[in-house]
């Protein structure tokens, strides 16, 4: 994101405002979930077991700081303010915010970190945040009334659930592998390596930054070389 010292007026007023109502609504949608447990313990009048906690805290938080610190690194350049702000409340990032914020720059032809690329994407997190609740929320109904759960559980059906994610990651990256195939070739290098001498279930938002990185050093690397047009 631009400096402020080289914005416009309007331009620092509007990230002002999106910092100040991101940052509110970041701390509310914190306390709702948080809230969930305690009204739970509240009404069923039970405490968690602080022996559980000092046992099971340190695992989960050693699994997860580094995985919350390198999404924030990764996403808020592809993303923007805006469109961080609203990923992050509304979950969901990177199998369908993500997606759809570099899809709608790319159909737009605007680039990340741009004012336009910074509209754009908060629009399209927006409308995608509505849309998939309204979907969901159709489709637990419709599913319900003439869906019966054994047919979902299915073996038979099982394998199309496994395969939306690649498909729909796989029909993103298609246009930015047939653009930037050399980056893509290091980049999936890189992850191919790491997963195979470092660590095999590495989680996906820590392989995400690894391969940015190596993508951007190769990338500057590349055009000091001439090898990028």
């Amino acid at each position: 994101m631009s400096d402020k010292k080289f914005m416009s007026p309007r331009e620092k007023d509007y990230f002002d405002r999106v910092h100040t109502w991101g940052i509110l609504w970041t701390i509310g949608a914190v306390l709702v979930m948080l809230s969930i447990p305690v009204l739970i313990c509240i009404k069923l009048d039970v405490l968690p077991q602080t022996d559980a906690l000092k046992f099971v805290l340190p695992k989960l938080m050693g699994l997860y700081w580094l995985t919350a610190i390198v999404e924030v690194i990764a996403y808020v350049p592809m993303l923007g303010a805006g469109g961080t702000y609203l990923s992050f409340v509304t979950g969901n990032i990177s199998n369908l915010k993500l997606p759809v914020g570099l899809n709608a720059m790319n159909t737009a032809k605007v680039k990340a970190n741009t004012e336009e690329g910074e509209v754009i994407s908060t629009i399209a997190i927006g409308v995608s945040a509505i849309v998939t609740t309204v979907i969901i929320a159709a489709g637990v109904v419709i599913f319900s009334i003439f869906v019966k759960p054994e047919v979902l559980q299915s073996p038979a059906i099982k394998p199309a659930f496994d395969f939306v994610l690649p498909a729909l990651f796989g029909a993103l990256a298609a246009s930015y592998f047939e653009k930037y195939w050399k980056l893509v070739i290091v980049a999936v290098l890189a992850g191919m390596l790491v997963l195979q001498f470092i660590d095999a279930s590495m989680g996906a938002g820590t392989l995400m930054f690894i391969t940015i990185v190596v993508a951007c050093a190769a990338g500057i690397v590349m055009h000091k070389l001439k090898w990028l047009k």
